[in-house]
């Protein structure tokens, strides 16, 4: 599948796992001429190839098709953070319903470190498509792979599309966890010793056997391995 597909579908999987609905959001891939990102204002399910957008880290695009209205935060990123791919901005319900309260998710829960760190942030608010608001979410990022934009979404990035999408989702689904607990009562946060520990055993989560040595602390005690 050559990139400007792959970005197609990463756009067609966001509304077919209920991260979007319609034409909102965008999603954007590293490349070597700088980065390709979803047209503006396009229905994805009419998105051909000739509607991602090629642009550079200098904030230049090259066709007849505009680049998503967000172009600057993805230009942000890739120009801020060598290790993002991929990035996948999102209007999804419970993410944004969080974000409209303008405040930080807390660890309540541990898989809050898949955002890399003891929070999810939120980014303070800014109108859309500005400078301003990509600088705050710069700084919302900060140390983080994702955030929520006041009033707005969230936005994440990682190394690839796949792994981008699959983050955007345990986000999701991490701010309807929260949403819940929060109708039951007040949650009792992970107190920061223990999301140190988290984050820590989180630097081996989903590798191999062969890819834990150095590690002091892997994400879990792997049983004993047997020759075949």
């Amino acid at each position: 599948m050559s990139d400007k597909n792959a970005v197609i579908q990463t756009c067609l999987d966001m509304n077919e796992t209920g991260l979007n609905i319609g034409k909102s959001g965008n999603v954007s891939f590293r490349n070597n001429g700088g980065f390709l990102i979803s047209g503006s204002g396009i229905c994805y399910a009419d998105m051909t190839p000739g509607d991602i957008v090629q642009m550079d880290l200098d904030g230049g695009y090259f066709g007849d098709v505009l680049p998503s209205s967000e172009w600057r935060m993805h230009l942000d990123l890739y120009s801020k953070r060598p290790e993002a791919q991929a990035v996948v901005h999102v209007h999804s319900p419970y993410a944004t319903a969080v974000s409209c309260l303008r405040k930080d998710v807390p660890a309540f829960h541990y898989m809050i470190g898949l955002t890399g760190g003891a929070s999810l942030r939120c980014a303070k608010y800014a109108s859309f498509g500005t400078a301003e608001l990509s600088i705050e979410m710069l700084k919302a990022m900060e140390g983080r792979n994702a955030c929520l934009l006041a009033n707005h979404g969230m936005i994440c990035f990682a190394t690839s599309l796949d792994a981008a999408l699959a983050l955007g989702v345990e986000i999701e689904m991490l701010c309807k966890q929260y949403v819940l607990a929060c109708q039951l009562g007040k949650p009792i946060n992970l107190d920061d010793n223990e999301m140190s520990n988290i984050l820590e055993r989180f630097k081996t989560y989903g590798k191999n056997s062969s890819e834990l040595e150095g590690y002091e602390s892997p994400a879990f005690l792997p049983p004993v391995r047997r020759d075949l």
